[in-house]
């Protein structure tokens, strides 16, 4: 297989870069809408510079639309590697709309057959950082044993573990069993991607996630984590027929199964995210003029590298 971080990193990083850049244009202007239209078209354009044979495995849905970058889409020139993309173009519409920080452009490349292909439903997600051992979280434990597990493991108290939850009504039991322990709590708007990455990052006092999200954006969060270390147990929410005959239209035969991140994403992957509105990871987009600098984050499983990158581009209309 090919080496997909080596060969196709920079022009992953680049398609990011376009698609942060695209929706800072409406940065606090209210149009949820238009700003993840910006990202799309933007990334889309980046993406079909890339000399490979691309294919959208995660995207903005399955149905065969042109404004969005739909699951089964093909991207880049169609030479070379067959490559599969996990994407989102814009993770946190809402939050770049209302000016709010810590949204991103986030793109995960990997060999053909190295992704799940999710619908676009909901997943039931539990992650941690790396260095545990693979008995320490369990999703169908409850709350409690997940954080006294992971307490004990990392020879603290309860009281001193901090779980990230994405702030959503569905989330208020998980939310009074962590603080019926003594569990700090760090709620997040938007953007789960980055809250389960906020695990494996040691500048970030997050040690666990929990939570009901974007089934896509558990296939990119598994994706980055294979690259910066950690763990995560997902399964899919499948609330009626449609969502359960999308799933099996993707060849998804067991609605109940518990993904392991091996499951999820496995193989050589390079992963980018970058700032959209300024973050507790990445800066956000910065102009001056027609100046338009960017601020990202790379990670490669080949070499478990984890690159901070500013890049400017002059000149964008």
């Amino acid at each position: 297989m090919s080496n997909i971080g080596k060969k196709y990193s920079t022009g992953i990083l680049k398609s990011a870069e376009m698609a942060a850049i695209g929706a800072s244009k409406l940065i606090g202007g209210g149009d949820k809408e238009g700003a993840d239209q910006l990202a799309v078209d933007a990334m889309r354009s980046a993406l079909n510079e890339i000399d490979f044979d691309g294919r959208i495995v995660i995207g903005e849905g399955e149905r065969d639309e042109a404004p969005m970058l739909y699951i089964g889409e093909k991207v880049g020139t169609g030479n070379g590697d067959a490559v599969d993309i996990a994407l989102d173009p814009l993770e946190g519409t809402t939050i770049t709309s209302k000016g709010m920080p810590n949204s991103l452009a986030v793109i995960a490349a990997a060999n053909k057959g190295s992704m799940l292909h999710s619908p676009d439903t909901y997943m039931n997600k539990i992650a941690i950082g790396g260095g545990y051992g693979n008995d320490v979280i369990d999703l169908d434990a409850s709350v409690a044993d997940n954080v006294k597990s992971l307490a004990q493991a990392k020879k603290v108290n309860p009281a001193d573990i901090t779980a990230c939850v994405l702030e959503r009504d569905r989330h208020a039991d998980i939310i009074e069993s962590l603080r019926s322990i003594g569990s700090k709590v760090v709620l997040i708007p938007d953007g789960d991607v980055q809250g389960v990455m906020m695990t494996s990052q040691k500048d970030i006092d997050v040690d666990i996630y929990f939570g009901t999200g974007g089934a896509p954006e558990g296939v990119l969060a598994a994706a980055a984590l294979q690259c910066i270390g950690g763990q995560i147990q997902t399964r899919l929410v499948i609330r009626n027929d449609d969502e359960k005959q999308r799933a099996e239209k993707l060849g998804i035969k067991d609605l109940d199964k518990k993904y392991m991140i091996d499951d999820l994403a496995t193989g050589d992957i390079v992963f980018v995210a970058t700032g959209v509105t300024e973050g507790t990871m990445v800066k956000g987009v910065k102009k001056l003029g027609s100046l338009y600098t960017t601020h990202s984050i790379v990670l490669r499983s080949d070499e478990h590298t984890t690159q901070y990158i500013q890049t400017q581009y002059p000149n964008i209309s």
